[in-house]
């Protein structure tokens, strides 16, 4: 991930995470998020099957904020986010969830910068994607 053409954060096999902040979001989601994200398994074991954790595999994180995935297109074509926290919220949840899934893998994460202009790459091998919210927890 780069701002401003100068490399912020990056890792090699793991996990990107983008982090939308709801405004109903506190410190249980945080909490149960983190825990939830150390434990998934989703990486392959010997035989191909999604059997790994990121800690299984001593893989890395990387944490971008991104509120714009709280966007609403319900009503015409402008996305609303009105769901989205404002940064008096979002910023220390943001922090908060970062040392709290440091704690939960045992290393430290990398991050991106709350509110700056990132250009980030990713390659997403598989492609496995999955979105986790944390008012549903299934």
């Amino acid at each position: 991930m780069k701002i401003d053409g100068v490399i912020n954060g990056q890792i090699a096999n793991g996990l990107l995470i983008l982090l939308g902040i709801e405004a109903a979001d506190g410190p249980d989601d945080i909490s149960w998020l983190s825990a939830k994200i150390a434990g998934l398994r989703i990486f392959d074991d010997e035989q191909g099957v999604m059997n790994r954790s990121v800690v299984e595999i001593d893989g890395g994180i990387l944490v971008i904020s991104q509120f714009t995935l709280f966007a609403s297109t319900r009503k015409g074509n402008r996305p609303s986010y009105i769901r989205a926290a404002r940064p008096e919220i979002a910023i220390p949840l943001y922090e908060s969830f970062v040392a709290a899934v440091s704690a939960a893998i045992g290393k430290p994460v990398e991050t991106g910068i709350f509110g700056a202009d990132m250009k980030v790459s990713l390659l997403n091998d598989g492609p496995v994607t999955i979105l986790i919210d944390s008012k549903q927890r299934e």
